[in-house]
């Protein structure tokens, strides 16, 4: 697939990893639309793009509203051709925590949110593409989930987050098994520690000491590495049902 003529979808917070990835496509000079709850940020970020980019506010753990937003991301482009999954809360909260247990609805929220919003975005947008032509080597469509380092090792307190996000990870080969069909790929990026606007919040002394912990390169991922991977999903044919890690070969510690 050429990113030149990419028609993508991008879910979560039109900034750090999904602007990344749609400024991506926008640069090899395709076209995107940005779905996100914030709709200040949104239309700032589509801004920036040009106009080959818009903003769609969107809550991705709301069928009805995603499948409105996919309809129109289709009528604008022309179609759709990518779909990279960004959204996603990172709420932690000890299951036996000092004001008691966890309250379950905290826990269905991240799964919500994290889990059931990449699978809505995931087979709406998958719904659009299956009406492609299909290119030269019978390529319709590729989606992309984000999962986490946190899906193999998740930290004290990440019970939801690491749980929604091995779910994407886990739902993505029977995706792309069920997909083949229609020439659509799926895969998954795990990244490690990146610098996201969750991450920006953070003092500098805390960001540099996490940098730190990374065997190498010794710093924080950038949002732009995350999207070198995205192009090279799409790019490459072979590469389906996978998950890649991007991490500079971190194994997390319990806490």
């Amino acid at each position: 697939m050429d990113l030149s003529t990419a028609r993508a979808v991008v879910s979560g917070r039109a900034s750090g990893l999904g602007y990344a990835s749609a400024k991506r496509v926008i640069d090899a000079g395709g076209h995107a639309v940005l779905l996100d709850v914030n709709g200040e940020q949104g239309e700032a970020s589509a801004a920036s793009l040009g106009e080959r980019a818009k903003f769609i506010q969107t809550d991705v753990s709301n069928e009805e509203a995603v499948r409105a937003a996919i309809e129109a991301a289709k009528e604008f482009m022309g179609g759709i051709s990518l779909a990279v999954n960004c959204a996603g809360v990172a709420t932690a909260g000890r299951a036996l925590g000092r004001e008691g247990p966890w309250p379950a609805e905290n826990f269905e929220r991240v799964i919500r949110i994290n889990l059931v919003g990449t699978f809505i975005v995931t087979k709406e947008a998958a719904a659009v593409m299956q009406l492609n032509e299909p290119n030269d080597k019978g390529e319709r469509g590729v989606v992309i989930g984000t999962a986490s380092i946190a899906a193999f090792e998740g930290q004290i307190g990440q019970a939801a987050y690491s749980a929604s996000k091995g779910g994407v990870m886990s739902m993505m080969l029977p995706l792309a098994r069920e997909f083949a069909q229609f020439g659509i790929r799926v895969n998954t990026i795990a990244p490690g520690i990146f610098k996201t606007p969750m991450m920006a919040g953070m003092p500098e002394d805390v960001q540099a000491s996490l940098g730190r912990q990374v065997p190498f390169p010794p710093r924080l991922g950038e949002p732009e590495e995350y999207a070198d991977t995205v192009a090279f999903i799409y790019g490459n044919t072979m590469v389906n049902g996978e998950t890649i890690r991007v991490d500079g070969a971190i194994r997390m510690q319990p806490k």
